[in-house]
């Protein structure tokens, strides 16, 4: 198990989540094959999104069926925002792209969370690997995560 994936499991041990982890031996890196992996909706899946502003990241967790609209962001962060590169993603969160958490980062993120993941039980989010998920709830990823409910769909 790698580094990353222990401090998830740490992280929602510690918001008393049961941390329950699911690893596949396929790829669960985009939302339609974590969604095939897992057996659900494209819609269930918690994607992350790591942009940022200056040095400060920004995790936008957005339902796998939407795109993020930089604009709002911006708008809801105060300041411009960019996608963050993959090497910047790795050094600053502690995770790859493909399996970055809503939480047990390195550096803490603001988290924003699309509104559209209320509708949705469960939620599936990566778990610190590409091919590790962990099933919650809205509830409970708006609590682990310390994430702000906002519309940040296009």
């Amino acid at each position: 198990m790698s580094s990353s994936v222990d401090r998830v499991r740490a992280a929602l041990a510690s918001h008393g989540h049961d941390g329950d982890l699911r690893r596949f031996p396929e790829s669960t890196r985009t939302a339609a094959e974590a969604a095939a992996a897992i057996g659900c909706t494209v819609a269930q899946i918690a994607k992350s999104i790591v942009l940022r502003t200056g040095e400060q990241p920004i995790l936008v967790v957005a339902s796998g069926v939407n795109r993020v609209d930089q604009a709002k962001v911006a708008a809801l962060v105060g300041g411009p925002v960019k996608r963050a590169d993959a090497d910047w993603v790795r050094a600053v969160t502690g995770f790859a792209i493909g399996g970055v958490a809503p939480l047990g980062h390195l550096t803490e993120p603001l988290v924003l969370i699309d509104r559209d993941l209320a509708a949705l039980d469960p939620i599936w989010a990566a778990a610190g690997s590409p091919n590790e998920v962990f099933q919650t709830s809205f509830t409970d990823l708006v609590r682990v995560s310390k994430g702000r409910i906002e519309d940040v769909k296009e």
